[in-house]
């Protein structure tokens, strides 16, 4: 089994991944970015939704919005959330290495790193073919990740987040393979308990990244600091990059 289908290890580190106070933040970055800014009734895609943080601000702005993830726990944590804030909004579970809806979006969005998840570099590549291949003519894909050049600032000393039930969470970072892939220990400490699971994935710089969407067939292919449309540079926390579908 992949780590990313061990549906434990989504259900026990969501409360530190998919946070009340990263929900709230998503919030006002749907409302506000020029970058999610499709037009009135919008087909937009979230790959690898998880619990849905994006679904309902997406929906709200008036899109036409499908969720697809592998986990069942995050897409009943997405359903929820959904139901809860009256948001009509599509879910499917599905794999992203085989998704495809052809021509059926006008954005295709994947958020939160979640890319770069396949030990072959030809898969990631066939998740941004796949992607590609959903978009109509002129539709848009977005993929934000922690850029090589973001986590190059920051990364050193374990992190720790506390819970609400009084457990925390202990983040490490090992960067492995000559900065070419990144790992992150997740240890759970509840009581006198630890629960340890750890998370795999490609690291990439914008210029890697870039590249890797005009090999996918993408054009007009930007790379972006942040959902505000800033520029990519040292003070940046996010690397957003965006290829258009001709």
């Amino acid at each position: 089994m992949k780590w990313y289908e061990d549906d434990s290890l989504w259900s026990d580190f969501a409360p530190t991944m998919f946070s009340q106070d990263r929900a709230e933040q998503v919030t006002g970055i749907v409302a506000d970015s020029p970058l999610l800014d499709f037009g009135p009734g919008a087909r937009v895609l979230d790959l690898c939704c998880g619990p849905g943080l994006f679904l309902v601000p997406l929906a709200r702005r008036g899109y036409t919005v499908t969720g697809v993830d592998l986990n069942p726990s995050m897409l009943e944590r997405a359903e929820t959330a959904c139901a809860q804030a009256g948001a009509d909004v599509r879910l499917v579970k599905a794999d992203m290495l085989d998704y495809v809806e052809p021509g059926s979006f006008d954005a295709v969005l994947n958020v939160f790193t979640s890319f770069g998840y396949f030990d072959d570099p030809d898969d990631n590549l066939r998740v941004l073919r796949n992607a590609r291949e959903s978009l109509a003519p002129g539709g848009r894909l977005l993929v934000d990740v922690m850029g090589k050049e973001v986590l190059a600032g920051w990364i050193g000393r374990p992190q720790a987040v506390d819970l609400p039930d009084g457990s925390y969470v202990v983040q490490r970072d090992t960067v492995l393979d000559s900065w070419r892939r990144l790992r992150t220990d997740w240890t759970l400490v509840r009581g006198s308990t630890a629960r340890t699971a750890s998370i795999s994935s490609f690291l990439y710089s914008a210029a890697e990244l870039h590249d890797l969407f005009v090999t996918a067939g993408f054009t007009d292919v930007e790379c972006f600091g942040g959902f505000d449309g800033s520029g990519y540079g040292p003070g940046s926390r996010r690397l957003i990059v965006r290829g258009i579908r001709k």
